[in-house]
């Protein structure tokens, strides 16, 4: 039986932390490629399979924010994404969280706590069985009276009409709609949607699922599209339709 060696891609600018990362995460077991900037965070995304980015928020050029907008964008967008941000920038992490990073370290780190946080972001990605891929080439994904334009993080009802999700509410929505008819639990969901906060916050994916709710106009007694399993956690009864381009 062949085991899988995690692939970690790190992308900084600065080539010491660049290779001393890189070394760290060798010598525990991973394998692992290096970037300075974004073209060649593409270059290798588009010749290797990446398990996790590594990234830095303060890049000359297209910086790690706006690498990671795109990424989640395109056809890397499941990737899961830890960025390294500068310790006293609280906004430059909160909008990293907002536009998809799955988790964040502060310079200066140790190389303990990334290796950690990598680990732990890559076990949580991995929660979930396989299930309905959705196509990184489509923009629409529609369920029920709803359509979800995933490039502006819009749900559009069916007089066009478009409702802008917060960071929250659409990555909620993406777990959901990327598993339907299956139940997931209130651990998944937390994990999937809050990382390292989610012991903290143990009862707040209950409010995140009204919160959704509400978007959708499902009713307290009908519940159309998130239904409530009764100790088990909650399940997307939507049948979802994927489609492509700019429909």
């Amino acid at each position: 039986m062949s085991s899988h060696t995690d692939h970690i891609l790190v992308v900084d600018d600065d080539r010491d932390i660049r290779q001393m990362v890189g070394d760290y995460l060798r010598r525990n077991g991973l394998r692992v490629s290096l970037a300075a900037d974004g073209r060649e965070m593409k270059a290798t995304l588009d010749t290797s399979d990446v398990d996790l980015v590594v990234l830095d928020v303060m890049m000359p050029g297209e910086d790690g924010l706006s690498l990671c907008r795109n990424l989640r964008a395109g056809k890397h967008r499941a990737v899961p994404v830890v960025l390294l941000t500068a310790r006293d920038d609280e906004t430059d992490r909160i909008i990293g969280l907002e536009m998809g990073a799955d988790d964040y370290v502060t310079k200066p780190f140790s190389s303990r706590e990334l290796l950690a946080r990598i680990n732990a972001v890559i076990r949580r990605a991995r929660m979930l069985p396989p299930n309905l891929q959705v196509s990184e080439a489509s923009r629409w994904i529609r369920f029920g009276d709803w359509r979800l334009d995933t490039t502006v993080r819009h749900l559009l009802d069916p007089q066009g009409t478009a409702y802008p999700l917060s960071g929250a509410e659409f990555r909620l929505l993406r777990v959901f709609i990327d598993h339907p008819q299956r139940v997931l639990s209130r651990d998944q969901l937390l994990n999937l949607t809050q990382g390292r906060d989610a012991d903290v916050f143990d009862r707040s994916i209950d409010l995140l699922v009204s919160r959704l709710r509400q978007r959708l106009g499902d009713g307290a007694r009908e519940q159309s599209y998130i239904k409530t399993v009764r100790s088990e956690g909650y399940v997307f009864s939507q049948p979802v339709v994927l489609e492509g381009g700019d429909a």
